[in-house]
């Protein structure tokens, strides 16, 4: 499906902030347009965690011979495949990516990447070229012992401009950044680098104003609780997830733990948890802000249109 004059694979990339209605354009698209999803959120990743993370109701399966999660009998690669212990990275997530969109072009199928991750989007579309540098337990282990307040005063320092790229609320992605820029003595920033592209790119994306996002916000945080976040996060301490994990630092889930351990009342927990969800989404509204490629819909009736526009073009 590439456009007249390129041999890139066309690829559909439905964009925007938490709450704005991603994962059922995503799913109305692949029905549509006999196409194949590919996650592009950093928490739904894990396995076990489903509720906090908006997850959508699924179970892994096969598609066409090939390991997937189903969801209304989509394919959704990369969700619900990683242990909540371990630590995945852009990098890692840009190349398994990059290898289910080829399979999937070879299948004559659409590519759809879905997702609110505005740092995996961008890594794919831009084709990123981010420094090599292997996790360093005893640096790692370091760092994890002082209070993110400080790692972020340190990373800024040694490198202004993070705040553009890095959520300096998430302390996995901060102590990368400083493991990287320690490593390699150069600010993390300068060393991602636009390469060729790989793809044909359609980013398309639900444009909801800020108040309607945090409506939809406090909506949908309450129907998790009432679905039985909590429980969920007593069964993943049950079964061996750690506190510290990289999965247990996904929004709300750090506060609805504190709620698990009687540390703060539910009322308590609910409303930090909204706040986090709140902040997050006000930045994922900025970082897709910025990007003039993509097209904003009215609603999902409008979306679908630009998509089928653009897959006509120069057919």
């Amino acid at each position: 499906m590439p456009h007249k004059g390129t041999k890139l694979p066309r690829i559909v990339c439905v964009v925007g902030p938490t709450s704005s209605g991603k994962t059922a354009l995503g799913i109305r698209l692949a029905k549509m347009l006999n196409g194949e999803i590919i996650n592009a959120d950093s928490r739904q990743i894990y396995k076990k965690f489903d509720i906090g993370t908006g997850k959508p109701d699924g179970a892994r399966g096969v598609f066409d011979g090939h390991r997937a999660f189903l969801v209304d009998g989509i394919p959704h690669y990369l969700m619900d495949f990683l242990d909540p212990n371990a630590l995945f990275t852009v990098v890692e997530w840009r190349e398994k990516a990059t290898d289910a969109i080829k399979g999937i072009s070879k299948r004559h199928h659409l590519p759809i990447v879905v997702g609110g991750t505005g740092l995996y989007i961008s890594a794919l579309v831009d084709n990123f070229d981010f420094p090599k540098v292997p996790p360093n337990p005893t640096l790692r282990a370091a760092f994890e012992k002082k209070p993110l307040r400080e790692l972020v005063q340190v990373l800024l320092t040694l490198d202004p401009e993070a705040a553009q790229l890095i959520d300096l609320k998430n302390p996995r992605r901060v102590i990368r950044a400083l493991e990287v820029t320690t490593f390699t003595g150069k600010p993390f920033t300068e060393q991602k680098a636009v390469a060729r592209p790989e793809f044909d790119v359609f980013q398309v994306g639900i444009s909801r104003d800020r108040e309607d996002i945090y409506a939809r916000v406090e909506d949908t945080v309450g129907e998790m609780v009432l679905r039985g976040w909590a429980d969920e996060i007593r069964d993943l301490l049950k079964a061996g997830v750690l506190e510290n994990s990289p999965a247990m630092s996904s929004i709300g889930y750090r506060d609805m733990l504190q709620y698990v351990k009687g540390s703060l009342s539910l009322e308590e927990a609910i409303m930090k948890t909204k706040q986090a969800v709140r902040q997050y989404a006000k930045r994922q509204i900025t970082w897709f802000k910025r990007d003039i490629r993509i097209r904003w819909a009215k609603d999902e009736n409008e979306a679908v249109a630009m998509t089928e526009e653009w897959l006509k073009e120069n057919e």
